[in-house]
């Protein structure tokens, strides 16, 4: 069962996008799709304000969307041809007290594809791809920590973007790692598509 983890260093990088992009790209894959969120001290608020992601009564709670109007991120996960999608919610930190859940839905399943980075303390993907915008200064703590887990880059293009807004923010550890040019809206190119092919062992689709 390959697991694909799609990360990136902050919100709207394009983390959903490459999700859905490969999703529609490899649909021979039969792919259950799972995006994780923490809520939670503005983690995923924009603002900080108060967002639609918190369970209420839970500290965390896993989801199976079935609604394909395309309006919700794993909606768009359906849409884009996903067997099956999840949302998985969690307060900031309390991840752990998910797996459980979240490990079954893998265990009945024959490829996973993850939007997360914290996912990444939880269990070694078959590959793990980051998403990185150097125009977006934002970058998460859980983003630095895994960077050197990478298996590749999406790195969005600088042409018209002098330098990087990151500060501390050093690229070293992912220095020889494959990077490929992103942009919106081509957020998965057949490079990439090429790259997970191999490294999953899939065969082309191609006749």
């Amino acid at each position: 069962m390959p697991i694909l983890v799609i990360g990136g260093h902050t919100r709207n990088v394009g983390k959903t996008s490459v999700v859905a992009g490969l999703i529609a790209a490899l649909r021979d894959l039969h792919w259950t799709a799972l995006k994780i969120t923490q809520y939670g001290h503005g983690v995923c608020s924009a603002n900080g304000e108060a967002c639609d992601c918190a369970t209420g009564d839970h500290s965390w709670a896993v989801t199976e969307e079935k609604d394909r109007s395309g309006e919700s991120d794993t909606s768009r996960f359906l849409v884009a041809g996903a067997d099956h999608s999840w949302w998985v919610r969690t307060e900031q930190g309390r991840l752990a007290e998910a797996m459980p859940r979240v490990r079954q839905i893998l265990a009945s399943t024959k490829n996973v594809i993850i939007e997360s980075n914290s996912i990444l303390r939880f269990l070694k993907p078959d590959l793990y791809l980051t998403v990185l915008d150097p125009a977006t200064a934002d970058f998460k703590s859980s983003a630095q920590e895994f960077l050197d887990r990478s298996d590749a880059v999406l790195l969005h293009s600088t042409e018209n973007f002098a330098g990087s807004a990151w500060t501390n923010v050093s690229l070293k550890p992912v220095i020889d790692r494959p990077m490929f040019q992103i942009r919106p809206s081509n957020y998965v190119t057949p490079e990439i598509v090429d790259f997970i092919r191999a490294r999953l062992g899939s065969p082309s689709s191609k006749p």
